[in-house]
């Protein structure tokens, strides 16, 4: 295979991954961060660039879709764990494609309902998902050039005609609240959801690829994506951080970004805006879609029914969960996230390794522990502030609700010396 079908793949997962989260959240960081929006950066580049990269890995080397991940613990975790996440993906991140559209595209130039917005957004999504051999070549060769143009278009202007520097820091730990935040863009859970659509669609391009050129193929699209994505979200943030004080930071994120639009192109900027929302959100909502429909397909042994089904399920509940606000949805999917993204990223980072550094007792022994020490932060989420008590004072990380950390590693070494030591 040509070394430029590369980049069309790296093309197609970055606008995949790169939707409504990708593109509101850095401005308003880097607006907080100050001087500091490098530290915030790097935290949101481990858990929304490093993470989803090695994503992509685990999905080469595993050449298998999202049950494939954690059927080393056990074939029942593994369906659940599916299910959840798939779930959660048509629930929270591919609505809130919509919402934002709604809110940023839509509603500022022709004052229409969400409903109908909601309508369009996802009957053009449907058309897309039931035709997914032509997801990668139209992603990859259309529409995220365009993302990329108007992307640069936007940074380039405030980088070199800001007028003044970065404001005061107001983020108490720019490091955890970066990690924390690159959360909300849901990149860990896209990249065992979208990962398996972009290896099927490899597949159904070019079948008589062999397993080595896949992996191949799919891990080098995979850091070039990620290159993309880390310059991107570098830039956002450092262009938040220089308009302090030119946009108005009390705003919600939508706000901020429409502020850093107008301010960097005119009132005719939001334009470009419009068209970068509607392009960034619609590539995600496909993929999403398009991996819950892949999944139940493969339940029911290949049906063709039951992808369209549940392909057109997941588009009637983005249009019912479309109607409710940005800042609403990002809110209700804080305990999700942090329920299920520490043990995403155990699953993540366990299925990159080579397969003698991870077998199924060492899978076993670190999943169950990280799912343990992630409970305490999840409670937290909803409100039960007892949970508080229990790692406070002796928990590494734990004020940073990333307590599982530390007993993750843990368990990993501990794992492999119990396996070792197995007649």
């Amino acid at each position: 295979m040509k070394r430029s079908a590369d980049w069309i793949l790296a093309l197609a997962l970055f606008s995949l991954f790169f939707g409504a989260g990708n593109l509101i959240l850095p401005p308003q960081l880097g607006y907080r961060s100050g001087a500091l929006w490098w530290l915030t950066g790097i935290g949101f580049s481990l858990s929304a660039v490093l993470i989803p990269m090695l994503g992509i890995l685990a999905h080469a080397r595993l050449q298998g879709g999202m049950y494939d991940f954690g059927r080393k613990v056990s074939p029942a975790f593994s369906l659940g764990y599916c299910f959840l996440v798939y779930g959660i993906s048509i629930a929270l991140p591919s609505p809130r494609t919509a919402s934002v559209t709604h809110e940023m595209a839509i509603a500022p130039f022709f004052g229409t309902p969400s409903l109908l917005t909601s309508l369009v957004y996802f009957a053009l999504v449907y058309l897309l998902v039931i035709r997914r051999s032509q997801i990668a070549p139209l992603i990859g060769k259309l529409l995220t050039p365009a993302i990329l143009l108007v992307l640069l278009l936007l940074i380039g202007s405030v980088v070199f005609l800001a007028p003044g520097g970065p404001g005061p820091v107001t983020i108490a730990h720019p490091l955890s609240e970066g990690l924390l935040e690159g959360y909300q863009t849901f990149d860990a859970i896209g990249a065992v959801v979208v990962g398996g659509v972009i290896l099927v669609s490899l597949n159904l391009e070019h079948p008589g690829l062999g397993v080595r050129e896949r992996f191949l193929h799919l891990s080098r699209a995979g850091w070039l994506a990620g290159l993309g994505l880390f310059l991107l979200y570098a830039g956002l943030l450092f262009s938040g951080a220089l308009l302090y004080g030119s946009v108005d930071g009390n705003g919600s994120r939508t706000e901020i970004l429409r502020g850093m639009s107008t301010w960097a192109l005119g009132h005719s900027g939001n334009i470009f805006l419009s068209i970068l929302i509607s392009l960034a959100c619609f590539t995600t909502a496909v993929g999403i879609i398009t991996g819950t429909a892949d999944f139940m397909q493969s339940r029911f042994r290949g049906s063709s029914g039951a992808y369209r089904l549940t392909a057109l399920a997941g588009c009637a509940l983005g249009v019912l969960m479309g109607q409710l606000p940005v800042d609403y949805i990002i809110a209700v999917a804080l305990p999700a996230l942090m329920f299920i993204y520490p043990l995403t990223i155990a699953l993540i980072v366990l299925n990159a390794l080579p397969g003698e550094w991870s077998p199924p007792g060492v899978f076993k022994i670190v999943v169950f522990t990280v799912l343990v020490f992630s409970v305490p932060p999840f409670l937290q989420s909803v409100g039960w502030d007892a949970a508080g008590d229990w790692g406070s004072g002796w928990l590494p990380l734990e004020q940073y609700q990333m307590g599982w950390v530390l007993p993750g590693i843990v368990a990993f070494a501990a794992g492999h010396l119990l396996v070792r030591s197995k007649p």
